[in-house]
């Protein structure tokens, strides 16, 4: 199923794991909107935010929800009631991870900062914050019995900290790139880790060691999941779902799901839910766990060659410990955790009062909202755990678990949603802005529960360049001059005043430093320079990263490979359709010289008859020129698109669209 979620991009989304059901996404606009999986209407639209959403996550029991944005804020709403519960100040960058505990009303955080955090929803403040990992925490996870915190991270490193001590109990090191993602195993003390170097590792939480290590050739895992009942490990990558054992290391299916970029998993009723986002839409997918492999079968090629088959032991034979898990809730960490400084807490105030005025949670469907939040036996709770599962797909020719795939509704996959509608131009923005004035009943919201202020209007396209700060002075940030005859102040003097009061700035300056540094030192390295570089900074999954990069490379044309081509060429197509003026000017560069260089090669050879014999080299060349021509034929509809727009923006599109005439 395809839903479009926001009027701008997607940034995070997130499913309940108790029902499997329950979606929640945050956009570019700011909002959180709640949806039912199976239905195709958002329940709930939750506001206060002022800054892009980050990262979500919902609590076991499907009734709080918590977001942060860019700047650092976090909000906790409450489904049930309708409204926001709290907000949590304290971060100083991007909140990049977000987890409730199991039991208790705590929340941990992490961030571009660097610092993990955890929070007492109830009394409104931060109860200890985790100091250790030197670069952003992508992902952080409670233990089931509520005891540890595990954390993942782009500095390559998996933490486990114990919550009552307040310190780290062990650093788990191995992988060689960001680590994205990180659970536990529902049962026994055992951790999964998943790494853009493509590997997942599952690390003993006894011995603290590594049990065993996968690693997959074609991508990085972006997902991980446990079965319920512990017998097999779940791994979403780009289009495949892979299903991995551990003792020994194994792969027991391999399912082809045409999902994209997977970026979460769920089960429901013997049934895996998996759902991505690509710009303003969100697709579901539905995954019959019932054909698929999940133990007791032949590997498929992970066991090394000196290393004889084992057949894996039943599900409850691990001789590996088992979490002991508490019988009421926790009210709050031992009395032996370290409380932070007044200025560390926050307190309830005028200033959070009235922010949390501001924040709404508008409820869109109101059927919808009685039926899942507000059901007449209190003891059912959202949606019901025994849902009627997803319809099966059709019996008529015999299935293989690789096929055991759908859409929720097939239908949706026949009728995408038209490009025009996604392409945002001036002159599109102009004539709705006139529509807007003129016309302004069709353009409001429905009159629900509660009216929100409309966020601020962010312009189209962010000049690239401009001769002076708009709004802003810099003699503003450097201290008055009382005698002109003093001296200037020197450059360190100076650059220490305007950071005053930027260190969220200067953190996400230093990331990105530390990207590129990356970047570059695989450039150094290796004798495929731009390859191994350009697939560091997709990696990294930075635009601005790519744009860097990208314009160093448009410098020397002989860079310029065909397998680069095909790594550059998505990006490309996401640099189009950015509203930052640098982005597109970069992408419609190195378009430009893509279609120069390689288009009349990938014409001729796809245009040539087929060879005698076997040619490997020949058919790897083939493979690449199809997978170009199938993402240029992509762009070249953007650039179509956008051909009509006037100023140097529009007349480059007019070139590129010349250029790609042969395409069509």
């Amino acid at each position: 199923e395809e839903i479009t979620a926001h009027s701008s991009n997607v940034s995070s989304l997130v499913l309940g794991k108790s029902s499997g059901r329950l979606l929640a996404t945050g956009g570019d606009d700011c909002r959180v909107n709640v949806w039912s999986v199976n239905k195709p209407s958002c329940i709930m639209s939750l506001t206060g935010h002022t800054t892009p959403i980050e990262s979500l996550q919902i609590n076991t029991n499907e009734e709080l929800i918590v977001a942060g944005s860019q700047s650092g804020s976090i909000r906790v709403w409450d489904l049930e009631a309708a409204k926001i519960l709290r907000t949590l100040l304290g971060h100083k960058a991007n909140i990049c991870s977000l987890d409730f505990h199991p039991f208790g009303s705590f929340v941990a955080s992490g961030s571009l900062d660097t610092n993990i955090k955890l929070w007492d929803v109830r009394r409104k403040g931060c109860v200890f914050r985790y100091k250790g990992h030197t670069e952003a925490v992508r992902c952080l996870r409670f233990s089931p019995d509520g005891k540890w915190l595990a954390s993942a991270a782009d500095d390559h490193t998996v933490k486990l900290w114990d919550l009552a001590a307040g310190k780290i109990m062990f650093e788990f090191t191995g992988h060689t790139g960001p680590v994205n993602i990180v659970e536990f195993h529902p049962n026994e003390y055992l951790l999964a880790s998943g790494s853009f170097d493509r590997t997942v590792r599952f690390w003993d939480l006894e011995k603290f060691q590594v049990v065993s290590c996968i690693k997959e050739e074609a991508n990085p895992v972006r997902c991980v999941l446990f079965n319920p009942d512990g017998c097999c490990l779940y791994s979403g990558f780009q289009d495949s779902l892979r299903v991995y054992g551990w003792e020994p290391e194994r792969c027991f299916d391999v399912v082809l799901v045409n999902w994209g970029k997977v970026a979460d998993l769920s089960i429901c009723n013997n049934q895996l839910i998996g759902v991505s986002f690509a710009q303003s839409t969100v697709s579901s997918f539905v995954v019959d766990l019932s054909r698929v492999t999940k133990s007791g079968s032949i590997p498929h090629g992970l066991l090394r060659d000196d290393e004889s088959l084992v057949l894996p032991t039943l599900t409850g034979s691990s001789l590996r410990r088992i979490y002991d898990r508490p019988s009421t809730s926790c009210s709050k960490p031992q009395s032996r955790v370290k409380h932070n400084s007044e200025s560390e807490r926050r307190s309830p105030s005028s200033e959070d009062d009235r922010d949390e005025k501001e924040s709404k949670a508008e409820i869109q469907n109101p059927e919808d909202y009685k039926e899942i939040f507000q059901p007449k036996n209190a003891i059912c709770r959202t949606p019901p755990r025994n849902n009627e599962p997803f319809p099966a797909p059709p019996e008529d020719e015999p299935v293989t678990a690789k096929e055991a795939v759908k859409p929720s509704q097939a239908a949706d996959d026949q009728t995408p949603l038209p490009k025009q509608e996604l392409v945002r131009t001036d002159l599109l923005l102009l004539e709705l802005l006139f529509q807007f004035l003129l016309q302004p009943e069709p353009f409001q919201r429905p009159p629900i529960a509660a009216s929100t202020p409309l966020p601020r209007t962010e312009p189209s396209v962010i000049p690239a360049a401009r001769n002076e700060p708009i709004g802003l002075k810099v003699s503003d940030f450097l201290p008055a001059v009382k005698n002109q005859s003093q001296n200037e102040l020197v450059d360190e003097e100076a650059m220490s005043q305007i950071r005053k009061g930027h260190e969220t700035m200067c953190v996400v300056l230093t990331s990105r430093y530390k990207n590129l540094d990356t970047v570059r030192a695989l450039w150094s390295t290796g004798d495929i320079k731009a390859r191994n570089s350009v697939d560091s900074a997709v990696a990294i999954n930075d635009l601005s990263v790519v744009v860097d990069l990208l314009n160093i490379v448009n410098q020397k044309a002989s860079l310029w490979k065909l397998d680069l081509c095909t790594i550059v060429l998505p990006q490309i197509e996401k640099l189009l359709q950015s509203k930052y003026e640098s982005y597109v000017q970069t992408g419609c560069t190195s378009l430009k010289l893509i279609l120069q260089r390689f288009l009349p090669l990938i014409t001729d050879i796809l245009a040539a008859p087929p060879s005698v014999g076997v040619d490997i080299t020949r058919e790897e060349r083939l493979h690449k020129c199809k997978l170009c021509y199938k993402q240029l034929k992509n762009i070249s509809n953007i650039v179509k698109n956008k051909s009509g727009l006037s100023g140097r923006h529009g007349s480059a599109f007019r070139e590129l669209h010349l250029l790609m005439a042969v395409l069509e």
